[in-house]
């Protein structure tokens, strides 16, 4: 797999031959989704799609002062954190790497983040939605206590939450009444896209 600095000079070299920047995050994009389909089918290991997602991002800063000349809209907007009493993050830097990489405004609140962070991110950042990461099994609950805080604002009605992390299962999910959860990175992209009606490539 090709290193920052050959990744680097291919898109120097693209952009100075006048390809549209936006064709090329398209391209990014398709390879991104040919990469998470060789993860989940087994044939490339977690170091790949880290790697993967890391050259993506670093593309995307390349590329983001010509993107703001072509006027590219992001794809929706993301809070993501890891919840009150886990500083656990290579799960959730994954994830936001990859949503970056998928054309995703994403803002990350760190780790050890409490409720009430997640609910004045939701009033103040008015994201599409909230993603809470967990890998500790003593903290999943945090999650439910986001949601729970969320409707005592009256503020759960104006974003979608997903939830993820190693103790994380679909029936808690449904348990506490998140909108969406996922495995892994390549999933998380997959429901965020469906969760917003975004159509791929």
């Amino acid at each position: 797999m090709a290193d920052f600095e050959d990744v680097n000079k291919v898109v120097i070299e693209v952009l100075k031959s006048g390809v549209d920047p936006l064709d090329i995050v398209n391209a990014m994009n398709q390879a991104l989704e040919e990469v998470g389909e060789k993860y989940e089918s087994g044939e490339y290991f977690l170091s790949e799609l880290m790697m993967t997602g890391y050259l993506a991002s670093e593309v995307i800063k390349i590329l983001k002062p010509y993107l703001t000349k072509t006027k590219m809209e992001t794809l929706g907007k993301i809070v993501i954190g890891t919840v009150k009493g886990d500083i656990h993050d290579i799960g959730k830097n994954i994830v936001i790497m990859m949503l970056q990489a998928a054309g995703f405004e994403v803002i990350d609140l760190g780790v050890d983040v409490s409720a009430e962070k997640f609910v004045d991110a939701v009033a103040s950042k008015k994201p599409d939605i909230i993603g809470l990461s967990a890998l500790l099994t003593s903290t999943i609950y945090e999650m439910k206590n986001v949601i729970d805080a969320l409707k005592e604002k009256n503020l759960r009605d104006t974003v979608k939450v997903i939830i993820g992390g190693r103790p994380v299962t679909e029936e808690f999910a449904e348990k506490i009444g998140a909108d969406g959860y996922a495995e892994d990175a390549v999933k998380a992209v997959k429901v965020v896209r469906e969760l917003l009606k975004v159509k791929e490539g």
